[in-house]
C-alpha cells in the first residue's frame, strides 16, 4: 500500500509503511493504533474488571431473555461497521450463555442465484424472530450500503433505491412490535491495519481474513463515504444507529450489552449492574457519527 490517508480525527495514517505480507507490524503504527480515529483511552480495560463486568451483564441477559420468553417480545440486534471492527468477538459474548432455542446469530454468505432475483429484503425477513426470540444479525440488509457499493456488487441505482426503503421498512417492523437496534463499531484506520495483519499472520485468526477484507484495505475513503449516506437516510427517530468505537474489544463488548439492557425495562433488572454506557465510546450524534 502506499500513500497518505486520513484515519479519523483528522490524523495522517501513511500506509507506505504497512506491509500485509511482513510478519512485524510497522512499529510507527503500532504506536498509534490505540489512539487511532480519536479512542478516548490510553490502555485495555484491565482483563479482571472486564470479566467481573461481562459476567454480571452476562447474567442480566439471562433475565432479558426469560422476560422476552415471558412477555412474547420480538428483539433483533443489527451489527454492522468497519471491517475487522470486532463485530463477531462481540456477538458471542452477547450469546455465550443464552438458551440457543431462542437466541440466534445470522451470518449470510453471498446470496444464491435464487436470492439475487428475489426482493433485496427477503432473505432476511426470513430470519426475523418468532415472539419470544433474539436473533443478532452479523451484517445485515445493510450490506447494501457498505460493502456492495463499495466493491461493486450492486448498482448506484440498487443503492439508492435501498436506502430510501430502509426507513419505512424498520417502521413497519417497530410498528409490528419488534425491538430493533443497531450498532455501527468502528475502529481507527492504523487498529483496522493492525488487526488485518494479525489475521494474516496468526494461524488461528487466519480464517477471518476474507477476500473481501484484503480488497477493502485500499477503499477505507470509500467506505467512509458509503458510511455518511447510511447514517444521513437511516438513522431514523423509530430505527436509530448507535456507534460503538471499539479500538479496546473488551469495553466494546460491555457496552453493547449494557446499552441493550439499558433500553429494556425487565423484569429483576440490577440497575448496578447493568450501569450506564460509556459516553466516550457509545453515542448517536453528529459527533460519533463523523468520527466512525
Amino acid at each position: 500500500m502506499s500513500g497518505k490517508k486520513t484515519g479519523g480525527t483528522g490524523e495522517t495514517i501513511d500506509l507506505s509503511a504497512f506491509d500485509l505480507e511482513n510478519p512485524e507490524f510497522p512499529a510507527e503504527l503500532d504506536e498509534l493504533a490505540f489512539r487511532s480515529g480519536g479512542y478516548p483511552y490510553d490502555a485495555r480495560a484491565p482483563r479482571k474488571a472486564y470479566e467481573k463486568d461481562l459476567r454480571g451483564l452476562q447474567i442480566e441477559l439471562l433475565k432479558l431473555q426469560r422476560w422476552v420468553r415471558n412477555q412474547g417480545t420480538r428483539i433483533v440486534i443489527v451489527f454492522e461497521g468497519r471491517d475487522a471492527a470486532g463485530k463477531g468477538g462481540t456477538i458471542k459474548r452477547f450469546m455465550a450463555h443464552l438458551n440457543p432455542r431462542h437466541a440466534r446469530a445470522v451470518a449470510l454468505s453471498k446470496p444464491t442465484e435464487t436470492e439475487r432475483g428475489q426482493w433485496y429484503f427477503q432473505r432476511y425477513i426470513v430470519h426475523l424472530p418468532t415472539a419470544g426470540d433474539v436473533v443478532l444479525f452479523d451484517r445485515s440488509w445493510y450490506n447494501r450500503a457498505g460493502v456492495e457499493p463499495v466493491m461493486g456488487f450492486c448498482t448506484p441505482e440498487q443503492t439508492v433505491r435501498f436506502l430510501a426503503e430502509v426507513p419505512e421498512f424498520e417502521s413497519s417492523l417497530a410498528r409490528d412490535g419488534f425491538r430493533l437496534f443497531k450498532f455501527w463499531l468502528t475502529v481507527g484506520q492504523a487498529m483496522q491495519l493492525k488487526r488485518f495483519h494479525a489475521r494474516r499472520h496468526d494461524p488461528l485468526k487466519s480464517w477471518k481474513l476474507s477476500k473481501i477484507d484484503l480488497a477493502s484495505l485500499g477503499k477505507w475513503d470509500d467506505y467512509t463515504s458509503a458510511r455518511d449516506a447510511m447514517f444521513d437516510q437511516t438513522h431514523t427517530e423509530v430505527a436509530p444507529w448507535t456507534v460503538i468505537r471499539s479500538n479496546d474489544k473488551r469495553r466494546a463488548r460491555l457496552n453493547v450489552i449494557r446499552h441493550v439492557l439499558s433500553s429494556i425495562d425487565y423484569a429483576e433488572k440490577d440497575v448496578k449492574v447493568v450501569g450506564v454506557p460509556d459516553s466516550k465510546i457509545v453515542g448517536s450524534d453528529d459527533r460519533f457519527f463523523a468520527d466512525a
